[in-house]
């Protein structure tokens, strides 16, 4: 019985330290902030509301890169994500729409529109990209940025980050969750 419990326990400290190794690793990431030195940004989708409306997730997100394409006008976007179940409109769409409107160029913007996973909006973002393209910008929530970073190293491409704030109602189910998607990014590398 003790050997029971002695093995239960050692899993259990093997699982919190894990917990807060990859909690460090999510926020190691936020420290490789964007200087304006890549010419894409690729701007990751997430959900869109009824009318095509972004989430609060996704507006975060969006704000954060109407703010770093003000600050470095020479940089393009890519904007990712395919139209779910529940949305009526593609999440690559609502982003462009959502730049232009708030001021950037449309020729800066090109639409990656057929993913459905963090993993396809990269790999189809790199299709867009020019063939010498070794590394680009990564905007999405903070939480988000370190599988997102993994991926991008697996397709062969550097990436710095500008990180948007993740919305305080989702911020803890998210940081858990992503705990679990990283490991499986690491491992499997998707």
């Amino acid at each position: 019985m003790k050997r029971i419990i002695f093995a239960l326990l050692f899993i259990l400290i093997i699982l919190v330290l894990i917990f807060y190794w990859l909690d460090h690793e999510m926020n190691a990431v936020l420290k490789n902030e964007a200087d304006g030195s890549n010419e894409y940004v690729v701007i990751l989708g997430a959900k869109v509301k009824p009318g095509g409306i972004p989430s609060q997730s996704l507006k975060n997100r969006l704000d954060a890169a109407v703010d770093y394409l003000k600050r470095y006008p020479t940089v393009k976007a890519i904007v990712t994500g395919g139209q779910g179940a529940d949305e009526d409109r593609t999440e690559a769409s609502v982003m462009a729409d959502y730049l232009i409107k708030h001021g950037v160029a449309e020729n800066r913007i090109s639409l990656e529109d057929q993913s459905t996973t963090t993993y396809e909006n990269l790999l189809f973002a790199k299709k867009l990209l020019p063939d010498n393209t070794a590394s680009i910008t990564i905007i999405s929530n903070d939480f988000h940025l370190k599988r997102a970073t993994i991926l991008a190293r697996k397709l062969g491409l550097k990436a710095d980050v500008v990180a948007a704030p993740t919305p305080k109602v989702i911020n803890t189910k998210s940081r858990i969750r992503e705990r679990l998607a990283i490991i499986k990014a690491y491992t499997r590398g998707q």
